[in-house]
């Protein structure tokens, strides 16, 4: 099928595009990689008269460390994280994450800024930047603010963005020395959408302790889920089979998965104990390995 007839705006700078937003109000969509909303366009089952091409924006592409933060364009697309030298050296996770993310041809043209303000409860950057404690500025009519990752999603779907407000960068707090992460999903085939997925980030001292500890959940909830009580209980203590045992305990109390196509309620909570387990053991299994250096 053919999209419905839409007006086409491609904005020269941010200022623009948020006024371009504004006075078309609920007629207008913005487009940054086009990936979820090209089909939807296609299908008819969105309809917008506007549409606000945001790739012509300045800025808004970068990936950079400054002041103990690696800061990232919400237009810098999913292959820029993939690739990132920087990324791979100070923090792993955020790569292994977007070399998950569907295929290439995807890869190359979606964005981090637009898949997490789609908030699919299944996508691969939600549990990544509640993991890694993310910060995302949001620009509006009525100025800039910055939002939690903790705070950032609201329901399937959905986030705290008010009305035409869009995310133009996200900041990634630098760990501390000697902290790393795993990032494991499972999928029905390669490159599909979770049917439960788990990032980590964790810092152990030399004696195993857990001194700082970061968890995002996907797939289990109508949203992507941080569980507070399994991070608390996991902080302070030894992590070994005992306390991990423990963690999956709190973490079913967590979580409130949804059957759907992808499988069951059931399903999805045997997954998460598998794969929580699965993904604290590769990352200490890595912190070991910095540990000893």
């Amino acid at each position: 099928m053919y999209p419905a007839a839409f007006d086409y705006f491609a904005p020269q700078n941010l200022k623009e595009a948020v006024e371009l937003a504004d006075r078309y109000g609920e007629d207008a969509k913005f487009l940054a990689g086009g990936q979820s909303l090209a089909p939807l366009l296609k299908l008819r089952l969105v309809r917008p008269k506007y549409l606000i091409d945001l790739n012509h924006l300045p800025g808004l592409n970068h990936i950079k460390e400054e002041d103990g933060f690696i800061r990232c364009g919400a237009m810098s697309r999913h292959i820029q994280f993939e690739e990132s030298e920087l990324f791979n050296r100070r923090i792993p996770l955020v790569s292994e994450a977007a070399a998950h993310i569907a295929d290439v041809q995807v890869r190359n043209r979606g964005t981090i800024g637009g898949a997490l303000a789609e908030a699919d409860p299944a996508g691969d950057w939600g549990p990544v930047v509640l993991a890694l404690n993310a910060r995302l500025k949001c620009v509006g009519p009525h100025g800039e603010r910055w939002l939690e990752a903790k705070d950032f999603f609201d329901f399937a779907y959905s986030t705290k963005l008010q009305n035409h407000e869009l995310v133009t960068e996200i900041h990634f707090p630098l760990p501390g020395e000697g902290s790393t992460g795993a990032y494991l999903k499972m999928e029905r085939v390669a490159g599909d959408f979770a049917i439960v997925s788990v990032a980590v980030q964790m810092r152990l001292d030399e004696g195993g302790v857990c001194r700082q500890i970061g968890i995002g959940l996907g797939g289990v909830d109508v949203a992507p889920r941080k569980p507070n009580s399994v991070e608390r209980f996991m902080l302070g203590n030894k992590v070994d089979g005992g306390v991990v045992h423990e963690a999956c305990r709190l973490l079913d109390g967590e979580v409130d998965p949804l059957s759907d196509q992808r499988g069951s309620a059931a399903y999805k909570r045997r997954v998460l104990n598998v794969l929580f387990k699965r993904t604290v053991t590769a990352a200490l299994n890595r912190t070991e390995k910095i540990i000893s250096k």
